[in-house]
């Protein structure tokens, strides 16, 4: 089973691990706002980089219960 097989089944499974996924689809949204911008105010470079800090948790939660998954399937 693949990476994005067990995201899609996890996501269908768990709701634990639906919210995270989710989560870390509107950090990447609210991220993709600033990338064409040539230039950030100090308030939006914090923004940025609040929401690089939190997706990055988000994504090593999603990858520490996607690990437990194929320990559980195997």
């Amino acid at each position: 089973m693949d990476e994005q097989e067990i995201k899609a089944r996890l996501a269908a499974e768990n709701e634990e691990f639906k919210a995270i996924f989710e989560e870390h689809q509107t950090c990447e949204r609210e991220l993709s706002r600033f990338k064409d911008k040539s230039f950030l105010t100090d308030e939006e470079s914090g923004v940025v980089k609040e929401l690089k800090r939190k997706k990055l948790i988000l994504k090593d939660k999603m990858y520490l219960m996607m690990d437990e998954f194929r320990k559980s399937v195997t």
